[in-house]
């Protein structure tokens, strides 16, 4: 049995749910509160403190975990990062009060307090830029340090910038951009936990391969193929198929991108293109 590590709540929990389940992995449990599930087949679910998985992982307690590259870069462990999940997306910041001097890094005084919940990262990146200034370590609502004289600055996630603004607080730099990925740890595994960790790997890809794609099918005139196939590159090219109407029009069928799909189906429509359907995709494996 293979166990997956999973954050035991929010939007990390709910993304990471849902990308299994698309793969195939649904998770299977008695309860919402349950700590431990079947994922089907060889995998098991254990869910735990997004920043506890790095640990879990490096330990051996899970053979794979889903978490914040940011997390894992706090942790100091030597993970394998397997795979972008593309979702969790943030940046770690450096900010300050709206009305504080500093606009850039070089204005930070070297007897500056910053309050974080990332000390090592904080202290790495302020290593990096030949800055000093003293760490506050906090567990949580950093943004409000600055205004109870806590710290001057602060060092927290941010996704839109949204919270710092309503809290009075502006960024200055960026320290690490981070996302959810699929780590695994560095140690030696016997064959089939290895065929089964590639597996797994791959079934996700293919999972997110497919999100920003879709399927294209139309029946066009043979005699212009040559633009269809301009319009419809695919991944190898169209599939054409022989429509049984005398040979003036063939079936394409094509792999878009989901993003351009609104041009791609009237530049169809141009070169006489009818029929034309458009799904969704659930796996895509190159």
């Amino acid at each position: 049995m293979l166990r997956i590590a999973i954050p035991n709540k929010g939007r990390l929990n709910q993304d990471a749910r849902a990308l299994l389940a698309d793969a195939g992995l649904e998770v299977r449990s008695s309860s919402e509160r349950a700590l431990v599930a079947s994922l089907g087949g060889e995998f098991e679910a254990i869910f735990v403190r997004a920043q506890d998985i790095p640990e879990f992982v490096a330990d051996g307690a899970a053979d794979a975990g889903i978490t914040g590259w940011d997390l894992v870069k706090e942790s100091e462990r030597d993970l394998e990062s397997r795979l972008d999940l593309a979702f969790g997306r943030c940046r770690l910041v450096l900010a300050v009060r709206e009305d504080s001097g500093v606009h850039t890094i070089e204005d930070l005084p070297d007897s500056s307090r910053i309050a974080t919940v990332f000390p090592r990262l904080t202290r790495d990146y302020l290593l990096r830029v030949g800055k000093r200034a003293e760490l506050v370590p906090v567990s949580g609502a950093v943004e409000i340090a600055p205004h109870l004289g806590i710290a001057d600055i602060i060092v927290d996630l941010t996704s839109t910038g949204s919270t710092l603004r309503v809290n009075g607080l502006r960024e200055v730099a960026t320290v690490l951009e981070s996302t959810a990925q699929l780590f695994v740890s560095r140690r030696p595994r016997d064959s089939a936990r290895a065929q089964s960790l590639d597996e797994l790997t791959a079934s996700l890809a293919s999972v997110l391969a497919a999100r920003d794609r879709r399927y294209v099918m139309a029946n066009v005139p043979r005699a212009r193929l040559d633009e269809v196939k301009r319009i419809l590159p695919g991944i190898s090219g169209p599939t054409v198929i022989d429509v049984m109407n005398g040979g003036l029009m063939v079936a394409v069928h094509a792999v878009s991108p989901a993003a351009t799909i609104y041009r791609t189906i009237n530049q169809l429509k141009a070169v006489g293109g009818e029929g034309i359907l458009v799904t969704r995709i659930e796996r895509l494996m190159a």
